[in-house]
């Protein structure tokens, strides 16, 4: 594995803690990559045991198959380009959509050597969407040549996820706690 955004090397395996997290859950991943050209999944299929939780990826590195494959609307392709945070969004959404998982992983940007479309070199958008409509998108801005821009968005990415998975996990901790909370006092009301 490359560095992150910071020419640091994780600690651990970003891409381990994702499947361990999502077996846990048992909720499942699907990736769609443009900038990133099958990086991610490469990343991602390394695990062991991940057959589980991985339900598949697109590379979708023509911007016609941004929408054929992954279903990002035409006009906002046409009106901002592939390299935009709604897009990433999108790609992130239509690629759970499409391969029926709980999670998805986007990535999209301008990993060099020349800018693109005015958008410069480093320029990348990660995206993960997941269940009940959670979901984000991250800017990044990578310096480096083109192999670093690329590792380090497949890195940024699977922390972005790690990140949204952990807020699902609180935030249905919560919700359990309020439920067991209100059987409670429910319970207590009928003595």
């Amino acid at each position: 594995m490359g560095t992150d955004a910071n020419y640091e090397r994780p600690a651990g395996s970003p891409a381990a803690s994702v499947v361990h997290s999502l077996h846990e859950r048992k909720e499942t991943l699907a990736t769609v990559e443009s900038l990133t050209g099958g990086l991610l999944s490469a990343s991602i299929v390394e695990i062991a045991g991940v057959s589980g939780v991985f339900r598949g990826g697109l590379v979708v590195y023509a911007t016609e198959l941004k929408s054929e494959l992954a279903g990002v609307p035409e006009d906002l392709l046409a009106e901002r380009g592939p390299v935009d945070p709604d897009v990433a969004a999108a790609l992130a959404e239509g690629g759970r959509r499409r391969c029926g998982a709980d999670w998805g992983l986007a990535t999209t940007g301008v990993a060099g050597p020349e800018p693109q479309d005015g958008k410069p070199v480093g320029l990348v958008y990660v995206a993960a969407a997941g269940p009940g409509g959670r979901g984000e998108v991250r800017e990044l801005r990578l310096d480096g040549g083109r192999d670093h821009v690329r590792s380090a968005a497949v890195i940024e990415a699977l922390r972005l996820l790690a990140e949204q998975i952990h807020a699902a996990a609180q935030a249905d901790e919560a919700q359990s706690a309020d439920e067991a909370d209100g059987a409670e006092r429910a319970g207590a009301g009928q003595r």
